[in-house]
């Protein structure tokens, strides 16, 4: 992929006056951490962020650019407005290059698609599984081959295509189960010759309780 660039500028304004000014102007306040350095506080446009995310998710390094200034970094979390289509905040952590970092991965189910076994329901136990790795080997996604599934089967941790990859190290159990191929639950029928009890059938509570007064006459 290529290098993803979100321009971004030094954050002067704090207080919640001065930051919901800024989100009127559709900017959004974010922080940067970096470890054993302090924070930065940081802007950027919600046009060009939710470009960025919508490509980035947040497994994804990005490059802050400041115009004299670059900084790779991940999009660690966002908050959204509760009702409104905005976005509040924005945390970013700093990238160094050659220390070792946890990230979230989102699991694809390669092949769903094409499963062929009719009917069957596919189960998805798990979305994400949390990894360690250089920044240079974190990978955009963990992909497990669903396409030859049968009912019963089910795919684990060590089925991912990244358990096989050295540099990356799964942060999850080998044997948890990402997803599993079942049959569909299927309502009860009534046997062939059964009816359901029509309404008319049923007694209202007058009729019971005329029935029941006629048994102690």
């Amino acid at each position: 992929m290529a290098e993803l660039v979100l321009q971004a500028e030094k954050r002067e304004a704090t207080g919640k006056n001065k930051v919901n000014k800024l989100r009127a102007a559709e900017l959004i306040p974010g922080v940067i951490y970096a470890k054993d350095e302090e924070n930065i506080n940081v802007q950027v446009t919600t046009r060009d962020f939710e470009k960025v995310l919508r490509q980035a998710g947040t497994s994804t390094i990005i490059t802050l650019d400041f115009g004299d200034e670059k900084k790779d970094v991940l999009i660690k979390a966002y908050q959204n407005h509760p009702f409104k289509n905005q976005f509040l905040h924005v945390d970013f952590q700093a990238i160094n290059q050659n220390e070792a970092i946890r990230v979230q991965v989102p699991v694809v189910l390669v092949g769903r698609d094409e499963i062929r076994v009719e009917p069957s329901v596919l189960v998805q136990n798990i979305d994400v599984v949390e990894v360690e790795c250089l920044p240079k080997y974190i990978p955009q996604t963990a992909d497990v081959e669903v396409s030859d599934l049968q009912i019963g089967d089910v795919r684990t941790i060590a089925d991912l295509d990244i358990a096989k990859v050295d540099e990356i190290t799964i942060l999850e159990e080998d044997d948890e189960v990402i997803c599993s191929l079942q049959e569909p639950n299927e309502e009860e029928i009534p046997e062939e010759g059964e009816e359901a009890a029509d309404a008319s059938d049923v007694p209202t509570v007058d009729e019971t309780e005329e029935s029941e007064s006629e048994d102690e006459e």
